[in-house]
């Protein structure tokens, strides 16, 4: 697929610059001539669409844990820290619980319009290469929050290489970030393509099948197996569209293509709500809000990419 990249968190080229991970006197000089971004409990600094850098030494950041190291920025350092220690103060909104948060917190020593807000809201308004790095950041901060311990030996772990390692002081164990694969896919029939729903999604939203491969599993046994649990639906061929970074938490898309051998669908409830054949006619309805039972999949998403360039004919 010609235009892959081009999806939300699709990538910029960004200088990773992985060597200076391993330098620590270059690392302590890169931060105290780059910026930081802060991200508090999973949502990042943005001021209004643009995300809010400040320096190293900034007071926001007195409760912030270790900087991890995304890369340079056209020359400029760029980091990001974990503020989720911090507490806004009695009586600020707090973070709503469900698919979408749309609070949005505010610093005390953050004077101006800068707010934490969920990345959900504002991931299509950003250029690629501010997708690229928050979505780095988050993922990255998030595996050190939730792997703090040594899964060998169980002692605490300690950030290492700018933030691409953990290593264990006790047995001496490497840790690396984590990503989870996940198969997500266009299964079509004719005019038709099959869209689910899962369990506490707004009404009337539906998207592609999705589901995370397995050890020892290929992409392509992934995606027939995956669409056969869910649905019962037979796949035949398999073939690779595009891939997504996507941060909640930390999965890579992997979307394929697929045409399918059977079309009666026994839905799996532990699974999906449910599953239904979609025409192309419906599929325009529902993109133009016309449809009065089918919502599409949330902008950005890999899903509505690949659907609506199903649409387009622009697979190739």
């Amino acid at each position: 697929m010609r235009i892959a990249e081009t999806v939300t968190f699709g990538g910029s080229g960004l200088d990773r610059h992985a060597t200076l991970r391993r330098d620590a006197t270059g690392l302590d000089q890169a931060l105290r001539a780059g910026t930081v971004l802060p991200i508090w409990r999973g949502k990042p600094l943005f001021n209004q669409d643009r995300l809010a850098w400040v320096a190293a030494n900034h007071p926001v950041l007195a409760l912030a844990g270790p900087p991890v190291f995304l890369g340079l920025d056209e020359g400029t350092p760029r980091f990001a820290a974990d503020l989720s220690d911090w507490s806004p103060e009695a009586g600020a909104d707090a973070p709503e619980a469900g698919f979408f948060d749309q609070t949005v917190q505010h610093h005390p020593a953050l004077p101006g319009g800068e707010g934490f807000t969920e990345l959900r809201g504002v991931m299509t308004r950003l250029d690629a290469r501010e997708a690229e790095l928050v979505v780095t950041g988050k993922a990255l901060l998030h595996w050190h929050r939730t792997h703090g311990f040594c899964s060998a030996c169980g002692a605490r772990s300690v950030l290492a290489q700018g933030g691409w390692q953990r290593l264990c002081p006790a047995c001496g164990a490497q840790h690396f970030p984590r990503t989870d694969p996940v198969v997500i896919m266009l299964v079509t029939q004719g005019n038709s393509v099959l869209l689910g729903r899962s369990p506490g999604w707004p009404e009337g939203m539906f998207s592609l099948l999705a589901g995370f491969a397995e050890p020892g599993e290929t992409i392509e046994a992934a995606v027939r197996r995956e669409v056969m649990e869910e649905t019962g639906v037979t796949c035949g061929a398999v073939s690779y569209l595009a891939s997504q970074p996507w941060p909640f938490p930390a999965s890579l898309m992997i979307a394929a293509r697929t045409e399918a051998l059977t079309r009666e669908i026994r839905l799996d409830p532990e699974e999906l709500d449910s599953a239904l054949w979609v025409t192309r006619e419906e599929l325009v309805q529902s993109f133009a809000g016309r449809h009065p039972t089918i919502r599409p999949g949330r902008k950005g998403a890999i899903a509505n990419f690949i659907l609506r360039n199903w649409l387009a004919d622009r697979l190739d």
